[in-house]
Order: C-alpha cells, then structure tokens, then sequence
C-alpha cells in the first residue's frame, strides 16, 4: 500500500524528506535564538548591577579610603550572592582590582585588552569575553565623585551557560513531534491509497481506460448539451448536442468560453463559476436553459453546465410570469393605497405604485368636488390634474393644478361617457387624442409617450375622476392590459371615495368647530390677548377658549377641552361655551360658574343616556379665571384641566397650585376651590389645553419643561409667545387638539379712579355729584358729566333709600369708557320697568338705563354692586334735549 510506485508511497517519502528538514531547521533556530537570548539578558543584568552598586551610598568615600578593599570585598561578595550575578570586580582608575571572587587576584592589574579605559573616561559600556569556562559577559560603569571624577569602575560579569544544554532539554520534544508527524504521515498516507483504491473500485488502468471509453460514448449520445469548463474559464469538453446547441466550432476545446462566439450574457455565465439554475439565454434563435454547478474535485476547480432548448416553453412561462408580477403588483395596491384618508395622497399612491411596473408614467385627474370632500353630480369632462408620476420628471403632461377640459374626441372623455377603459396603443395615430392639445401633443410624442391607456375611477357607480396610464420605454399597452388597468382603477377609486367622505365629515366637522369658536377677541382693556388654535390630524376635537370682557375693567379667560374627537365633540363644545357665555353674563365668581356647569353638563349626560342618543359629556374639562385690571388680582378654579403658567416681567416662569376638581359632571355636591394671584403688570398668563404638552411620544413632566423654556422671554409680545410655544411643542402629527391662550395684563392707572364713601343721608347726594362734577373735568369728560351727574345721583339715592351700610360710590376712567359703581351691603337688586301714571317714584333706573351703555348688578361676599358703563367714543356735547325726550317717553298720550 505503501510502495513507492504508488501515489500513497511516494507521497510519505515527500513527507519524510519535509520533516527531517523541519526537525535540523528547527534544531539551529533553537541554538541561535538561546545564545542571543542568554546573551542579551547578560548583558542587561550586569548592566543593573553595576549602575545599583555604583550608585550604592557611600560607594565613592569608600573607594577614596586607603585601604578600599577592607571595605568593598565584603559589599561586593553579598551583592554578587544577592544578584545572582558570578562577580563583581572593582577597579581602580590605573587598572588595580580593589575587590574580587578571587581574593588572589586582588590588588593586580586588569589582564590585557580589558576596556576599562573607556570607562575611567565616565562611558558605560558591556562586552563579552571567551574564557575557558565559556562565554562571559561583564559591564563597565563609572564611579563618579560629587565634582564628576571618576572614582573607580564597577565591572560585573555573568558566565553564560553552554547553549547546548538549554538545546538538548527541548530535543526530545522536538523528536517526539517530528516521529508523531511522521506517524500521522504514515497514516495519512495509507488512508489516501485506501480511499483511492475504493474510489477506483479496485481497478487497475486497463479497467479505468475501457470504463472512461464508454463514459465518453454516453456523453455524446444524450440529447442535452453538456459542457466541462475548466477553473480558468476554458472549456475542457463538449458533447455533440452542446456543440450544436451553440454551433461551437470544431477547435473549441482548451479555448476560453469568451473566445467561442457566445452571447455576452451566456458566455459570462459559463465563465462565472456559479450556481444557476434554468437561466434562460438566448442562442441564436433558441431560448436555452442553463443549468450550471461549480465542481472542486481532485484539486481541480471547475464547472459542468446542462444544455436545454426551451425555445417553445418560453412564450408559455413568458405570460406567466406576466400574471404573477399582476397578482404582485395587486397585492401591493391594496397595501399601498389608501394609506391615509387624504384624498390628494390616495391618489399619488395609485401612481407610485403603478410607476414602472405597469406605466412608465401615471396620471390622475379627480373632478373639483372630489377634492372638496363633495359628491360628484356626474361625469364631467373637466377635471384637475391632480397627481402626476414616472421614470423621469421632465415629461410635457399636463401639471399638477392644471384644470383639464377634455374635447369629446378625446379617448379620455370617450371613456368617461362609457365607464369603461380605453386603449390607444399608438398615440401618433390618435388624431383625437391630438386635438385636445396639438402643440402639447407633438411634444409628448417626441418625448417619447407611445401608448395609453384611460381608466374611469368609479365608486358606487360614480365617477370621481380618470387614472391614466402612459408608456414610453416599455412595449405599448395592448387588449390583455385593459382588465388588469381596470382592476387597479376600481380599488383605487373605492379608496379615494373613502377619502372623500372622510374630507367631507372633516371638513364639516372644522366648520362647525371653528363657527362656534371666537372669530375675533372682543374690545377690552384689561389685558393683551393673543391665542392659537390647532385641530388634531384625527378629526376635529372639542377643545376651546375664549374671552369675555366683564364690568369693573374686569376680563375673563376661558378654555375648555371635551373628551373625543368629530361632530359630536364639536356640538358639545359649542354647547359648553354657549353656557360659559350666559353664566359669564349673571357676572358669577369662577367657583361658582363651574358648579353650575357641572350641573348642567350631568343634566345633558342624564338627559343622552335616556334617549340613548350619542355619547355623553362628562369628563368635559374647563379653566374659567377672572382678572380686574384695578387691583392686578386673578381668580383662577379649574375642574380637571391643566393649570395655567404664570410668567412675571422678569421672565420667571411659574406654574401655580391651583386647586383641582373633579372633571365636568363627576363633581357632584363637591365644591369647587378657587385661588386668587396678585400679578405685577405686565405678567403674562397662558392657559393650554393637554394636547400642548402630553402627547404618546413625550410625558408631561417634559412637556411642561418645555413650555418653561419657551415662555422664559420676557420681551416678547403675546403673539410672539404663541408662536414661540407652538414652534417649540407642536408635535409633527398632533393627536389631540390644541388651544392656547396668552394673556399680558396691564394695571388701570391709580389716577382714574375715583372712590367715596357715602353716609345714609339724602343730603349727601349733592356733595357727592358735585365731588363727581369736579372729578370729571379732572379728567377733561365735561361732555359726559351731565349724563354721568344724573347716573350717579339716581344709584345713590336708591342706595340710601332701600340699601344699608357701607355705601360706597366709585369712577372707573377706562381707555373708552367711563364705568360707574355703587355698592352697598344688601343683596336685593333694583329691576327696570314702566312706572304708572300715579307712581310717585320708579322711573330712575330707567333713566339710567337710557343714559348707561350698559348696566348691571353683580353680588360680592357682602352685598352688591350696582354698575354702569358710558362709551366715550360718541358722547354727546349736551344731552338736555335727549333727556326731555327720555322724560317724555315714560308717559304715552292717552295719560298725558
């Protein structure tokens, strides 16, 4: 088995000669590397020692002693025994040895050659020296006095010990890897031959030559090409169907598959190397299939292909794989399209995912209501280009925007006419298609637009626009395009029809919010208001606000969120705000205005469930404050709602503890909490509802650290607030609706208003009208004091008639009106009306109503306010003669 005529022999001969020349190479590395070794870790410890002894303490007092070596024999003996070096020799600067491991060498000279010269002259040198012992290496250093004499020299030496020793421990390890190496030689050899001979089945060559003879004769008999195509890319052998498959000439064997007149793309395969299975190329005019596998056996690298001839199978798998990439391309729709409920995206989805799979370029034209969220009245030949896709993006079509009138010999309107799709394979001989725009049209052509079809998009047996598909690098459009065009139409439009509903409840939804919200901030003077407002991409919400001017230069600041989202939350928030509005009216403390809200918003929830009609109103939140612009004092109560941030002239942000109740219609007989805040002018106070800070990617604690840093401004404006808050918080896709509220308070100058008090007498009225008089032309209002002398008077004197003590009276001179108090300590209120023919009494508040603007009565902790408020835009110069024609009024003709 192992007979060096065999392949197996002569392979274990190759091995022996490798290993015994491993084994001598081995050998003087090993000899080599310990001699450098030992030497050069000589070199470096004689090298320590000497630098540690010469630098020892004392080292130089004991050299300049007279006799040194009493001393030094003894250091050196126990430094030699300590370092493990085999001496240490110290010399004087004339070459006489102080100490020795020798004492018989002591006081005699160095031995010829030794360089301590170069020492005596401060070098520090090492060298090596052969000795009968063997090779010695030693080290030279200065002893160098404190002026930087040398004193002596320091000259260790080690004794390095015989390389072959350290190489003889290892030789039997070396020995013993070389024979296992041989062993597993041995080894390997004899399984090679064994394989071999199982592989060949126990054949000699005789038997292999026949065996391979009638390989060869099978070869070329079967009706499949076969190629054998060596690692390097040439081809080793052909069968007589693979020659004639690709008319190979006689000489292609041993040339490379490049150089055989091949395809590119077959002759690439065939040199690649790499699997593949059923590739079809084209030979001429047959269609092949190739198969091919990479082969790497018996150190030779290579390839075998398989030669098939599908010429007639190819139109077969051609059309179904056309219906595979359909069913693909379907699919894909239905996942693509309708991804939102925007009408104008639905449409651009519809042309992405056509573009190129189906067109090269893709059109879609929606009509106007479509767009609107409104229901078509029918088919319309004039439509708006609405999306517009393809390969490239500087085709002559049509924009997007531009509104489309289709001339009826268009196929586009043919189509609409008969809801069916139309084919146009070649649009140069379309002269319908032409004529609806010959100068755009010859322009298309020329850019290359071939073919088109037009598809309907109907839902519910509607028309809501066309999809049009071109085509100008692929083969036109042909009958067997129309179902499938078709198809991808019909899901398309039943999507954008969702969209449109969902745009026309949208929009409804806004409209509705947006009419019940504030269109404008009403005229007041009690604080800066600027406000924003921002609907969820979910649908319209309920969240609101709003400003009321109250009397007293006093305003209030309202917002409001209800729980969901669409029309109903709309209608509710319409609800909510409308009875803020009529409470706000009764002049209620903010406690007291949301208790009753509550109270009514459980009523509305009691009155729903009974009907079963929708969903309820309760978890409604609502922050209802009241600032007066006299004292600089808020009220604030909130019932479930965020509470607000205070920022001071300083720019200090704040958010203050603001007593917290329970949501709208779960409070119950809970009273509500109010707090009350004394803001320097010029303090800033925003109210927001949660969507401003809370959203699904962000908690509150950070949105509320947010707010802090964007409000941290002080010289900012109320509308720059608002902008810098939504700027900093606004999520990309707000999920909730978001109101916001900015509101700068201003402080009502000391020096316009007037205060008395006033005693329980009816002489005092005339004091008090002339102290009125007086202050009125303070104020340069001569043109009102009349009208206001009158006012006063007739509130007064009904306090001191039918009120108690304190009676005070108080002038309030705003920017545009002149408001009047007066306040005493009983709750019972005046009420108009038409005194009779004999009532002595009961025309004075009437008289004051003709004169007031406005008037009102307002209830405190203790007793009531009676107030008026005068414009002073169109005050008249004299009212004399209006107030004869007021008097007048009070009886009709009959009485008079």
């Amino acid at each position: 088995m192992l007979c060096a005529r065999s392949v197996a022999g002569q392979v274990f001969l190759l091995q022996l000669v490798v290993v015994v020349v491993l084994v001598a190479a081995t050998v003087v590395a090993l000899v080599v590397q310990a001699r450098r070794q030992g030497t050069e870790e000589a070199r470096k410890r004689t090298i320590a020692v000497a630098e540690a002894f010469a630098n020892s303490p004392g080292i130089v007092e004991a050299l300049d002693r007279p006799h040194p070596t009493a001393v030094l024999q003894p250091l050196t003996e126990k430094a030699r025994k300590r370092s493990g070096v085999d001496g240490i020799v110290i010399i004087n600067t004339h070459g006489i040895r102080y100490t020795h491991p020798d004492p018989d060498r002591i006081g005699k000279h160095v031995i010829k050659g030794d360089p301590y010269q170069e020492a005596v002259r401060g070098k520090t040198l090492t060298d090596t020296l052969v000795t009968p012992l063997g090779l010695t290496v030693f080290a030279e250093v200065p002893v160098f006095r404190p002026d930087g004499s040398v004193a002596g020299i320091v000259s260790p030496e080690i004794k390095i010990k015989n390389v072959n020793e350290r190489v003889a421990q290892q030789l039997p390890t070396l020995f013993g890897a070389a024979g296992s190496a041989l062993v597993l030689a041995a080894g390997g050899s004899a399984l090679v031959g064994r394989r071999l001979q199982r592989q060949t089945r126990g054949l000699g060559p005789v038997e292999m030559t026949r065996m391979y003879e009638h390989h060869d004769a099978v070869l070329h008999a079967v009706r499949e090409g076969v190629l054998i195509i060596a690692g390097n890319g040439r081809l080793l052998l052909a069968n007589d169907e693979a020659r004639r498959l690709l008319d190979l000439p006689a000489d292609a064997e041993r040339r490379h598959v490049t150089d055989l007149g091949l395809a590119p793309d077959t002759a690439g395969l065939l040199a690649s190397g790499r699997t593949a299975t059923d590739e079809v190329h084209l030979a001429g005019e047959r269609l092949l299939a190739v198969n091919l596998r990479p082969v790497d056996k018996g150190g030779q690298a290579g390839s075998v292909a398989t030669l098939r001839d599908t010429t007639e199978l190819r139109s077969v798998a051609s059309r179904a794989e056309v219906a595979r990439e359909r069913l693909r391309l379907l699919y894909d729709a239905g996942v693509r399209i309708g991804t939102t409920l925007d009408v104008v995206r639905t449409a651009e989805e519809l042309a992405e995912v056509a573009v190129p799979r189906f067109a090269d370029f893709v059109t879609v034209e929606l009509q106007d209501p479509v767009l609107r969220g409104e229901e078509p009245e029918g088919p319309s030949t004039e439509m708006r280009r609405t999306a517009v896709r393809g390969i490239h993006n500087d085709q002559p079509l049509f924009p997007v925007g531009e509104l489309i009138r289709f001339v009826p010999t268009n196929p586009i309107a043919a189509g609409l006419e008969t809801g069916r799709a139309m084919l146009e394979p070649d649009l140069a001989a379309s002269d319908g298609w032409r004529a609806q725009d010959p100068e755009r049209s010859q322009r298309i052509l020329e850019y290359g637009i071939h073919s088109l079809i037009s598809v309907p998009l109907q839902a519910r047996g509607i028309v809501l626009g066309m999809t049009d598909f071109w085509r100008s690098e692929n083969q036109p459009f042909e009958e067997e395009d129309l179902s499938f065009a078709e198809e991808l139409a019909t899901r398309a439009a039943v999507c954008i029809d969702n969209a449109r509903r969902y745009t026309r409840e949208h929009t409804m939804a806004v409209t509705l919010q947006r009419s019940l919200l504030p269109r404008g901030l009403p005229e007041q003077s009690a604080v800066e208001v600027a406000h924003r407002y921002l609907p969820a991409q979910a649908g319209v919400g309920g969240d609101w606000f709003d400003v009321i001017p109250l009397p007293g230069a006093r305003v209030a600041l309202v917002v409001g969120d209800v729980v969901g989202h669409g029309l109903h939350a709309a209608a509710t928030m319409g609800r909510l705000r409308t009875a803020v509005h009529n409470f706000s009216a009764l002049d209620l403390p903010p406690d007291e205005l949301l208790g009753h809200l509550d109270e009514l918003v459980a009523r509305i929830d009691a009155d729903q469930a009974a009907e079963g009609n929708g969903p309820g109103v309760t978890g409604a939140t609502c922050l209802y404050a009241i600032y007066d612009s006299v004292s600089g004092q808020v009220t604030v109560a909130r019932a479930g709602h965020p509470g607000p941030a205070l920022v001071l002239p300083d720019g200090m942000v704040a958010f203050p503890e603001i007593p917290v109740s329970p949501p709208l219609g779960l409070g119950g007989s809970l009273p509500v909490e109010t707090a009350a805040l004394r803001l320097p002018e010029g303090s800033r106070l925003v109210l927001f509802t949660d969507g401003l800070i809370e959203n699904r990617h962000r908690d509150l604690d950070t949105g509320l650290e947010l707010l802090r840093d964007a409000l941290a401004h002080p010289d900012r404006t109320p509308e720059q607030t608002c902008q810098a808050v939504f700027d900093a918080l606004l999520p990309e896709r707000p999920s909730d609706d978001i109101a916001l509220l900015v509101a700068r308070t201003h402080l009502l100058d000391p020096a316009q208003i007037a205060d008395w008090d006033v005693p329980s007498d009816p002489a005092a009225v005339s004091r008090v009208r002339a102290d009125v008089t007086r202050r009125l032309k303070s104020w340069g209002l001569d043109q009102v004091a009349f009208a206001t002398e009158l006012i006063t008077s007739e509130l007064v004197t009904n306090a001191i008639h039918y009120g108690s003590q304190p009676i005070r009276l108080r002038l309030l001179h705003n920017r545009n009106s002149l408001i009047c108090e007066v306040s005493d300590g009983s709750s019972t209120s005046p009420h108009l009306r038409r005194a009779a023919t004999t009532d002595e009494g009961g025309r004075g508040l009437f008289l004051v109503a003709q004169f007031a603007q406005r008037w009102g009565t307002r209830y405190g902790a203790r007793g009531k306010v009676i107030w008026t408020e005068q414009s002073l835009l169109n005050a008249a110069a004299e009212p004399a003669a209006s107030l004869g024609d007021s008097l007048l009024d009070l009886w009709t003709e009959t009485e008079l």
